[in-house]
């Protein structure tokens, strides 16, 4: 589908409060909600409810932003891939321009309001994530390298960061660990995904992994950046978001993961293929309960803390 069949169909849409809410991704918003919510309150410091559901708020709505700016950037290939031909601006019922002046003012409204509500490091901090997913990874290296995942993953990893910034107006160490653990568990992640959705990014033109290099090249990605992934999360148990609780949730899932990259890394395309990628699909769902349970965890020792009863004191 052309930019002029886009645009065309888009002028006879008829966009909807819906429409334009998709534009922003909410499924990839709510993980950037709970993300920057547990560095927040893992922060040791005591932040006003108010202030603190503000921030929350103004780091979703730029996480929206983005969401909203690589839907107008992306509107070609969308158009392409099975998986996103549905979304507003290729099915015709909303605009690219209008998704591009909903991103732009977005981002400017999230990061002004984010660094009055808390500090300018903060909004400072957004800004920087918005500028890193949009033109760092959507503009420059989703469609130029195979390692588009890898470098471009350090965008959605920000959040915690950006929440634990908003309370304490500083950085510190505990932050950048959570900000480790998304970023080491993106690429096996999505690189899963890739393996049974390989035809979208052919068809698309996207340099990802199973393009270039092929599955093979792939399975073995997958269980290398698992085997670092488990060996960091289960390192920072004995850290400062540790604990015994956050050791245990660690230990089970790595030990799920594991077993699933191995299966994965086992499985030639014949034998894929035979089951519909089925292997390869639980690969993928797991990989989503596994960063949400991690930063739980995170949040359980946080929460738990003040009582004594969180971390390793």
């Amino acid at each position: 589908m052309t930019d002029a069949s886009l645009q065309t169909q888009a002028t006879v849409g008829d966009a909807g409060f819906g429409d334009y809410f998709a534009l922003l991704k909410p499924r990839v918003m709510s993980l950037v909600v709970f993300t920057a919510m547990v560095g927040l309150v893992a922060a040791p410091i005591d932040v006003h409810p108010f202030i603190g559901f503000c921030a929350i708020l103004f780091i979703a709505v730029g996480g929206g932003a983005s969401g909203a700016l690589n839907m107008w950037w992306d509107a070609d290939i969308d158009a392409v891939m099975r998986r996103t031909r549905g979304r507003p601006i290729p099915a015709g019922r909303v605009e690219a321009g209008e998704a591009l002046g909903l991103g732009i003012a977005l981002s400017g409204f999230s990061v002004v309001l984010l660094a009055l509500a808390t500090n300018i490091l903060a909004g400072a901090l957004l800004a920087f994530t918005i500028f890193f997913y949009v033109v760092v990874y959507s503009m420059w290296l989703k469609r130029s390298t195979p390692q588009n995942i890898v470098i471009g993953g350090l965008a959605g990893a920000f959040p915690p960061l950006v929440g634990w910034v908003a309370a304490t107006g500083s950085m510190a160490i505990e932050p950048w660990l959570m900000v480790a653990l998304t970023f080491l568990w993106t690429p096996p992640h999505f690189w899963a995904l890739a393996l049974f959705m390989r035809s979208d990014y052919d068809d698309a033109g996207v340099p990802m992994l199973t393009v270039t290099h092929g599955r093979r090249t792939t399975r073995a990605h997958i269980l290398a950046y698992t085997v670092v992934l488990a060996i960091f999360a289960l390192g920072a148990a004995f850290t400062g978001i540790g604990g015994p609780i956050y050791l245990t949730v660690s230990a089970v899932l790595n030990a799920l993961f594991l077993a699933g990259a191995w299966q994965i890394w086992r499985r030639d395309e014949a034998m894929a293929e035979a089951d519909n990628f089925a292997t390869e699909r639980r690969f993928f769902r797991l990989s989503l309960l596994y960063l949400f349970l991690h930063f739980g965890a995170i949040l359980a020792e946080a929460l738990l803390r003040p009582y004594g009863l969180g971390g390793w004191s």
